[in-house]
């Protein structure tokens, strides 16, 4: 079987591309600096095999890259998208993009899987880390539920050597968390002593936050802990 897989160097592709060559898989890892050197906002050539595995994103043009990429798959059986809890209920224009994104594979004609998953446990590092930067720290009173990056992998390379499902159960950390907990947790391993102070998230984007609507409440759950996590960083 041979797999192509997008962004294949990042946080969650470098652990997705070595656990579908360890199951026998032919694996070609599609980035600026992969195995075929391409931006999938510019031209992308034609692409050939039997499963591709969506990893590539950023904050911008997701939606145009992804319809790039499926404009250029050839035969391709079975197309794996991640995408992001929320995407079609959190009013952020990151979200919207990748609810366009769904939208689009769901459009395309390939047979297709797609994950919805929580905040990887390096993007709430990121978040929490740059709100401890500052002497006052401002925490929006918000619920999230951190998931590992390898716990995530290990279900993507699962679906890509089945067949297409469709939109699958949302994959979400073991734990909730209030965010101002995170905060904490991540000023007590810096060993940092911090002022917080809670804040409310204006417009519809804060009321969709109060409202837990980015959260999965019955689907499943990851197993390494934001506190482990943390312990090995």
């Amino acid at each position: 079987m041979k797999i192509l897989v997008t962004g294949g160097t990042g946080t969650l592709g470098r652990h997705v591309v070595p656990l579908l060559r360890e199951a026998g898989a032919d694996v070609v890892v599609l980035s600026r600096h992969g195995d075929i050197a391409c931006d999938l906002l510019g031209d992308v050539p034609p692409l050939e095999a039997d499963v591709v595995v969506h990893l590539a994103g950023g904050q911008k043009g997701d939606d145009a890259a992804t319809r790039n990429l499926l404009a250029a798959c050839r035969g391709v059986r079975h197309l794996v998208y991640i995408s992001v809890i929320g995407a079609d209920a959190v009013p952020l224009a990151w979200l919207r993009t990748k609810h366009a994104c769904e939208q689009a594979v769901e459009a395309s004609g390939i047979p297709f899987t797609i994950l919805r998953a929580a905040q990887f446990h390096d993007l709430t590092l990121t978040v929490v880390r740059g709100l401890a930067k500052l002497p006052v720290v401002p925490v929006p009173g918000m619920r999230l539920q951190p998931v590992d990056a390898r716990d995530v992998a290990s279900r993507i390379a699962g679906l890509a050597l089945r067949p297409p499902a469709g939109r699958v159960p949302d994959l979400a950390g073991p734990a909730d968390f209030e965010l101002r907990e995170l905060v904490r947790d991540y000023l007590t391993v810096a060993g940092k002593r911090r002022l917080t102070v809670p804040v409310r998230l204006p417009g519809q984007a804060g009321k969709a936050y109060r409202c837990g609507r980015n959260l999965a409440l019955d689907g499943d759950r990851g197993t390494r802990t934001w506190e482990e996590f943390l312990s090995d960083r």
